[in-house]
């Protein structure tokens, strides 16, 4: 089982709907979710009804992130774009506003980089992060991952283009 004190991940259930559905379509994580309308209950069961596949064959993996304490579900966790020669998938993570700031985040992260290593059999992580995103910068640095370099330029927001900083962590 993948927990702490604070936090259980745990795979997507179908009675997640409505969590997934007020996550996805919060504009304030579009600018760096690269999602650009909101999406509809129909897509996200569809979503849901084919989320048990296996990370080997469709090389993603979607947890939910749920506080120990109340069983609310208050984020997601994402490894993705998993590419099996290399040993590498990229990871992001998403937690619902009423939750930032209390070390979510923080703790998947701590769990996610032995699970990868052990069960998924990866020799990293990788993730690119706004350049103005300080918050995420300071948590992936926290958590291991190294500043590995900047892609000017690199994603369009409603203010005009900015930088990605690529970080990575080696498992």
């Amino acid at each position: 089982m993948l927990q702490s004190d604070l936090l259980s991940l745990r795979p997507l259930e179908a009675d997640d709907l409505d969590f997934l559905y007020q996550l996805e379509n919060d504009p304030a994580v579009w600018g760096v979710s690269d999602t650009l309308a909101p999406v509809s209950r129909h897509v996200l069961r569809q979503y849901l009804d084919n989320a048990a596949a296996d990370f080997f064959e469709v090389r993603q993996l979607r947890l939910v992130l749920q506080d120990r304490a109340s069983g609310t579900a208050v984020g997601t966790l994402d490894v993705f774009g998993f590419e099996p020669l290399h040993q590498r998938a990229g990871v992001g993570i998403t937690v619902l506003a009423d939750y930032r700031q209390r070390g979510y985040a923080r703790a998947a992260l701590a769990l996610l980089r032995p699970y990868a290593r052990q069960v998924l059999r990866l020799h990293q992580l990788h993730c690119t992060i706004g350049a103005d995103n300080e918050a995420s910068l300071a948590l992936f640095a926290a958590a291991g991952f190294t500043r590995v370099g900047v892609r000017r330029e690199w994603l369009r927001t409603a203010a005009g283009w900015q930088d990605a900083v690529e970080m990575q962590c080696l498992l």
